[in-house]
């Protein structure tokens, strides 16, 4: 868990994630989940500060049966960024390992009931010098003192 992380995205102003494909707190379509094409949403990014450097994206379950679980780690996407598209990684991006054991986005597909999916967007002050392919502990010491923003966006599946 990073600590001393401060959401600006409560108030409106600062640093924001939002969807064009499902509402906050909403029903995650189908087509982004391991019942449909398992690819990632259309995500859009607003008001990154001025001092950003990078920013970092980590997507997980906390509802999961084992506890919390990984499903997209992505950093060093550039701060001038304003939408991750459907289904891709930004140019210059670095894609990590999933809980799935997969580099890249691993949809939602809950074993039963509804979970909530956790998309986290972070400002940092530095560009990341991690290897392809890490998993979240080794994402999360890199950014460990790094971070300046931080915004988040709640998407809900359940399985039909």
């Amino acid at each position: 868990m990073l600590m001393g992380v401060c959401d600006v995205s409560a108030g409106g102003r600062g640093l924001g994630i939002s969807s064009p494909a499902f509402a906050p707190s909403g029903s995650i379509p189908q087509v982004y989940t391991c019942d449909g094409k398992d690819i990632s949403p259309e995500l859009v990014i607003r008001d990154v500060p001025r001092k950003a450097k990078s920013l970092v994206l980590i997507v997980e379950d906390p509802d999961a049966p084992a506890g919390v679980w990984t499903h997209w780690l992505l950093w060093n996407i550039r701060p001038g960024a304003d939408t991750i598209k459907q289904g891709t990684t930004p140019t210059g991006a670095v894609d990590g390992t999933n809980d799935f054991g997969e580099p890249g986005y691993g949809g939602p597909c809950p074993p039963w009931g509804t979970h909530r999916y956790f998309f986290k967007l972070y400002a940092l002050d530095a560009v990341l010098h991690i290897s392809r392919g890490s998993r979240k502990p080794v994402l999360e010491r890199a950014m460990k003192g790094h971070v300046i923003a931080h915004a988040e966006l709640i998407g809900r599946y359940t399985r039909k």
